[in-house]
């Protein structure tokens, strides 16, 4: 098999559009990082929110009503572009055939894992191994481990949407 029919098979409609989403992804951390000296992660945007209305000791640590402001502005930013990339694209709006059951269920261990990971898969895998952080980059590569392993399995019993 040659480079470009294997390119074709996996980016079927090219490499620029992540290209492009890429350098956005590492422009925006750095520019979080270098204008405010926050490392950019939307993993603890539940528990900083909350720190708004809940009267739990845990919602109201220092470290998340401090940082609870920038991380609504932040999640709101990640939404908002995805809303007018669909918009200004004009590729509608992305749809799915996996059950919502599935989709819950695979939420919520994507939740228990970035708990368990001290962070999520983008914020370890853009700014964790960015920073050059031992942490991210075994992280990362668990991630990547796990998911292989399970795209593999998933294909091998013969599960579909």
């Amino acid at each position: 098999m040659t480079g470009a029919l294997v390119a074709a098979d996996l980016f079927p409609r090219g490499i620029a559009q992540y290209l492009v989403g890429g350098v956005f992804v590492g422009l925006g951390a750095a520019i979080i990082y270098f204008g405010t000296g926050i490392i950019a992660g939307a993993s603890t945007f539940l528990e900083s929110t909350l720190s708004y209305v809940s009267d739990v000791p845990r919602f109201e640590r220092a470290k998340y009503v401090r940082s609870r402001d920038w991380r609504v502005v932040f999640t709101v930013g990640i939404v908002a572009g995805a809303a007018v990339y669909t918009l200004v694209s004009g590729s509608g709006a992305w749809t799915t055939d996996v059950q919502w059951w599935r989709l819950l269920g695979g939420g919520v261990l994507v939740g228990i894992g970035t708990r368990v990971g001290k962070g999520c898969t983008s914020g370890h895998g853009v700014c964790g191994v960015g920073s050059l952080s031992d942490a991210s980059l075994v992280n990362v590569v668990t991630f990547l481990g796990v998911a292989i392993g399970t795209a593999q399995l998933v294909q091998a019993v013969g599960v579909s949407p």
